[in-house]
C-alpha cells in the first residue's frame, strides 16, 4: 500500500485535531467543547453537504448511473444489519443487543463520509454530489431492519413497538430531515444559490469540521473505557466488519461503473456505523439492548479506524482494482 495516502490523510489538520481531542482526555486536560457548539457544527456540517451535494445533483440529474447507485445505496442498508445480527447472536447472548448494533453497522456516519470528501479534496480526486443522496437514504432503512429483528427474534413476544414513532425517528430525526432539506434546496437553486451561500457553505466548512473533529477526539478517548464491557469479540467484528462491508461497496461501486472518487465514498458509506441516529432510535424503541455496547463500538473503534486507516486503505484497493 502506497505510505502517501496514509501519510497524508494523517497529516490532514482535521485527523490530526482529533489525535489531539483524544490526546487531552488520555493526559488529563480539563479541554472541553461545551455541549451546544458540538450540536450546532454537526448541523452546520450537514446542511452545507447536503446542499453542495444537491447542487451538484441538479447539474448532473437523475442518470441511471444515479439511479443504480441509489438502488446499491438501499440495498445495503438492508442487507448489512441482516447479516450483522446473526454474526452478533452467534458471539453475543442477547438478541436486544445483537439487533441493536446490527442496526448501529447498517446505518452510517455523516462524519466518516465527509472527512473522506475532505480527503479526496486534498488529494484533487473529484467525485459527484448524487453521492450526497446516498448519504440521505441510507440512514433510516437500518433502524426499520433493526426492529424487525428484534420483533422476530427477541425472547420478549409480547413487547410492544409504536411504529408511527419508530417511522417518525427513522425518517424525521434531525439530521435526516435537515440533510434531505438541504438537498432538495440545493437542487431548486442550483449554481445561483450555491454562489450566494458559497462564503458560508465553502469557506467555513474545512474549520467547522476541524473543529468537531477535535470534539469528536474527545467524546472518542472517553468511550476507550467502555471498550472493557464489549470483549474481544465485539472489538474485532467493529474492524473486521467494516472492512467486508467496505469490499462489498467496492465491488457494487465497481460493477456499477463508479469513478474513484464516487467508489470511496460509497465504500465509505458501507463500512460506517451510526454513533448518533441510530443509537438514538435504539434507546428509544429497544431500551433492553445496552448502549454502551453500540455506541462505544462505533465511536471509540469503528469511527477512529476509519478516519485514520479505513479512508487510505479503501482507496488504495479502489485504484488497484480500477487500474
Amino acid at each position: 500500500m502506497n505510505s502517501n495516502l496514509i501519510l497524508s490523510n494523517l497529516l490532514n489538520p482535521a485527523i490530526l485535531f482529533f489525535f489531539l481531542g483524544m490526546l487531552a482526555v488520555l493526559v488529563q486536560s480539563d479541554l472541553e467543547i461545551p455541549a451546544p457548539i458540538p450540536k450546532l457544527f454537526s448541523l452546520y456540517l450537514l446542511l452545507a453537504i447536503g446542499f453542495k451535494g444537491g447542487v451538484e445533483l441538479s447539474k448532473s440529474g437523475l442518470n441511471s448511473e444515479v439511479l443504480l447507485t441509489i438502488i446499491a445505496a438501499m440495498t445495503m442498508a438492508c442487507l448489512v444489519p441482516i447479516y450483522c445480527f446473526f454474526i452478533l447472536r452467534w458471539g453475543l447472548d442477547n438478541d436486544y443487543d445483537a439487533a441493536a448494533i446490527a442496526a448501529t453497522y447498517g446505518s452510517i456516519s455523516a462524519v466518516t463520509f465527509i472527512t473522506a470528501s475532505s480527503f479526496l479534496h486534498d488529494l484533487g480526486i473529484e467525485f459527484h454530489g448524487f453521492m450526497i443522496a446516498d448519504l440521505a437514504l441510507m440512514e433510516s432503512p437500518a433502524i426499520i431492519v433493526g426492529l424487525i429483528l428484534v420483533n422476530l427474534f427477541a425472547a420478549n413476544r409480547d413487547r410492544k413497538v409504536s411504529w408511527p414513532e419508530v417511522l417518525k425517528e427513522a425518517f424525521l430525526n434531525s439530521s435526516v430531515f435537515l440533510l434531505v432539506g438541504s438537498l432538495a434546496i440545493g437542487v431548486l437553486t442550483g449554481e445561483h444559490g450555491a454562489e450566494i451561500l458559497s462564503p458560508f457553505t465553502e469557506k467555513l466548512f474545512y474549520g467547522v469540521l476541524t473543529f468537531f473533529l477535535l470534539d469528536m477526539g474527545i467524546v472518542a478517548a472517553k468511550r476507550i473505557k467502555d471498550l472493557q464491557k464489549t470483549g474481544v469479540f465485539l472489538i474485532a467484528f467493529s474492524i473486521l466488519v467494516p472492512l467486508f462491508n467496505a469490499g462489498l461497496g467496492i465491488a457494487l461501486a465497481r460493477l456499477i461503473g463508479l469513478e474513484t472518487g464516487d467508489a470511496l465514498l460509497f465504500s465509505v458509506l458501507c463500512a460506517s456505523a451510526s454513533y448518533i441516529a441510530v443509537p438514538a432510535a435504539m434507546r428509544m424503541t429497544v431500551p433492553e439492548a445496552n448502549p454502551s455496547l453500540y455506541v462505544s463500538t462505533a465511536l471509540a473503534v469503528t469511527f477512529p479506524f476509519n478516519i485514520i486507516v479505513g479512508i487510505p486503505l479503501y482507496l488504495y484497493g479502489i485504484e488497484l482494482l480500477w487500474s
